[in-house]
C-alpha cells in the first residue's frame, strides 16, 4: 500500500509570489484569485506513482471540482479539516498551535496508522521536528510565497514514508 500525501493548497499550489510567473496563470474560483502552473500537476502525476494523493486543505470538496480539473488531475480523497470537532485520543494541541497545528488530528484519523507525507505552508515547527527521526512520517513546510518546488517534489521521491515496522515488529 502506498503512503498517504496530505496537499494543501493555498500557499502551496496556489503561492502568494508565484515565480516565475509565465509558469502560471491565474483562474477566478470561488471569489478569489488562484494562481496555478501546469508543471504542479506533472509534478502530481509523478508524485501519484509513488503516494496516494490526498486534499488536505479548506478547499475541501471545492479542490476536486475546481483546482484538480486545471491541473489535469482527477478526483482525490479528502481530509475533512474544515469543522473537525476534536475526538477522544486526538493529540493534544498546543495554545499557539492552535491555527497552524488544526489539521493535524483529521490526518492523523484519516492515516490510521499509515505512512504519510504533509506538505503544507502552516505546520508546526514542533511536529516538524518530532516527525524528523519517524519514517513513517515527512512533514514538508512549503514557503507561502513561492509554493511547490522542484526540490519538495525530488524529497519526497527520495524518502517516502514507510511503516515503522516490518514483519518482525517494532524497528
Amino acid at each position: 500500500m502506498r503512503p498517504l500525501l496530505y496537499l494543501d493548497v493555498d500557499g502551496v499550489l496556489n503561492p502568494v509570489q508565484p515565480v516565475p510567473v509565465d509558469d502560471f496563470a491565474a483562474h477566478e474560483l470561488a471569489g478569489y484569485r488562484v494562481w496555478l502552473s501546469a508543471r504542479h500537476g506533472e509534478w502530481l502525476a509523478e508524485l501519484a506513482e509513488v503516494y496516494e494523493i490526498c486534499w488536505a486543505t479548506t478547499w475541501q470538496d471545492e479542490a476536486n471540482r475546481l483546482i484538480a480539473p486545471l491541473l489535469g488531475l482527477g478526483p482525490l480523497p479528502v481530509v475533512r479539516v474544515v469543522g473537525y470537532r476534536r475526538q477522544p485520543g486526538d493529540p493534544r494541541i498546543r495554545l499557539m498551535e492552535l491555527i497552524s497545528g488544526a489539521k493535524w488530528a483529521p490526518l492523523l484519523r484519516y492515516a490510521e496508522g499509515r505512512p504519510f507525507a504533509w506538505v503544507d505552508d502552516v505546520i508546526p515547527p514542533r511536529l516538524v521536528r518530532n516527525s524528523l527521526l519517524r519514517r513513517d512520517r515527512l512533514l514538508l513546510p512549503v514557503d507561502a510565497r513561492f509554493g511547490l518546488q522542484r526540490h519538495h517534489v525530488e524529497q519526497l521521491l527520495a524518502r517516502p514514508p514507510r511503516a515503522r515496522w516490518g514483519r518482525g515488529g517494532p524497528a
